[in-house]
């Protein structure tokens, strides 16, 4: 128990700094009409993004200091759609802050033509969409599979592994699926950011030095 109250005060700062910190950039570039940049709206969608990010832990701190540490299936199934849906929107987001860079270094003088608050938009609201829309495959054949037996997770949230463990029958089927939005997810923004950033490194190196 006293581990526990000790775990819950460190875990409870941790969430209000990280909600603090994130609704206060939030707010700065809201307010801040010099800050009002696709740069800076894609800062701002971060860290709504890891705003939401933070709503599973509230949980945990009920549970640290509850006597029951039980969730519904519904909950569950509910927490690990939102948390797998934000983790990928924030994974193609990187990849749009990436392709912003790209363009201001690449093409200053064209910037604001190239990136204007329509493209901007589209960019963060295809993020959200294609996050939401793969974390919703990824939770539909998790939570679709059968469950007979344990029902305890060895985690402090419902995540797809710890989950699918606990499924009477055989998830190969399932993790291939998670293999592939593993792919879409981890190894093609990864590629793309890179792929930014060397054509970054060969717009520096072809700018010529004042002699």
């Amino acid at each position: 128990p006293t581990t526990n109250s000790i775990l819950f005060i460190v875990f409870l700062l941790i969430y209000l700094s990280s909600v603090l910190g994130n609704g206060l950039i939030i707010m700065l570039v809201c307010l801040d009409t010099q800050l009002h940049t696709p740069m800076y709206f894609f800062l701002s969608t971060l860290s709504l993004l890891d705003m939401s990010y933070v709503t599973t832990m509230p949980q945990m701190l009920v549970h640290l200091l509850a006597h029951s540490q039980t969730i519904s299936f519904a909950s569950c199934w509910l927490q690990m759609y939102v948390f797998g849906a934000l983790g990928m929107t924030e994974s193609i987001l990187f990849v749009v802050m990436a392709y912003d860079r790209y363009v201001a270094i690449c093409y200053p003088l064209r910037y604001t033509v190239i990136l204007n608050w329509g493209l901007c938009m589209r960019l963060a609201a295809g993020s959200w969409i294609c996050g939401f829309f793969s974390s919703l495959l990824h939770t539909f054949f998790t939570m679709s599979l059968p469950y007979c037996g344990p029902n305890r997770v060895n985690h402090y949230l419902c995540e797809g592994p710890s989950v699918r463990s606990l499924a009477c029958m055989d998830t190969h089927f399932v993790e291939m699926v998670d293999l592939v939005l593993s792919v879409f997810v981890v190894v093609t923004p990864i590629s793309l950011i890179v792929a930014s950033y060397i054509g970054i490194a060969k717009a520096i190196l072809k700018i010529k030095s004042t002699e």
